[in-house]
């Protein structure tokens, strides 16, 4: 089957059926979710989206907010776009850090860095685009915490991507998080799911 690519109204539960299916579909979801995850150096962890993660992420948003189906055009308006559309990878990537004042100090370090996430594949490189939403790092310099980037298929890429066993890598050319990680085979085997 192949994978949706958008989210409309008729996608989500009215939040009283949602409320009867919330613990198992969370469950489900995040059983899924176990193998979209990539952690790339020491703070950084890549979440890769799909309909099934925006999905749970819009329908915990109603729930949490109580806005009803009212509030699905604003919520779909934030988290459509994060939806893989086809020919590309879409990932979340949060840089975790407890303490808060080390926090502070490695973020105000780490900035334009979602502009150099990159995924290498037969030790050719697809570089990231960061969502254009808006602008993730400060003027100052300091990075977000939250960053969300796109990496962009070829057709060529997707047939590699999609051979089981390919040795694909995920990190970042930041000179100051040059981190890089070897994308585990459950994981590629997932994400192969989510082109065309």
């Amino acid at each position: 089957m192949a994978p949706k690519h958008d989210i409309i109204v008729a996608d989500l539960l009215p939040p009283e059926d949602y409320a009867k299916v919330r613990v198992e579909s969370r469950k489900r979801i995040a059983a899924r979710k176990r193998n979209r995850r990539v952690e790339v150096g020491p703070f950084v962890t890549f979440h890769f989206e799909n309909f099934e993660t925006i999905w749970l992420q819009i329908q915990e948003m109603i729930h949490i907010e109580k806005g009803g189906l009212e509030q699905a055009p604003s919520e779909i308006a934030a988290y459509d776009p994060l939806i893989p559309k086809g020919r590309e990878l879409v990932a979340t990537f949060m840089i975790e850090i407890d303490d808060p004042l080390r926090r502070k100090r490695v973020l105000a370090t780490l900035g334009a860095i979602e502009a150099t996430a990159f995924i290498e594949l037969n030790g050719e490189r697809i570089a990231g685009a960061a969502e254009t939403d808006q602008d993730r790092t400060s003027a100052e310099g300091k990075a977000s915490a939250v960053q969300f980037v796109h990496f962009p298929f070829t057709d060529a890429q997707v047939a590699a991507f999609r051979a089981p066993g390919a040795r694909a890598l995920i990190g970042f050319t930041h000179q100051n998080y040059g981190h890089i990680a070897v994308m585990p085979e459950a994981v590629r085997a997932e994400l192969a799911q989510d082109f065309d």
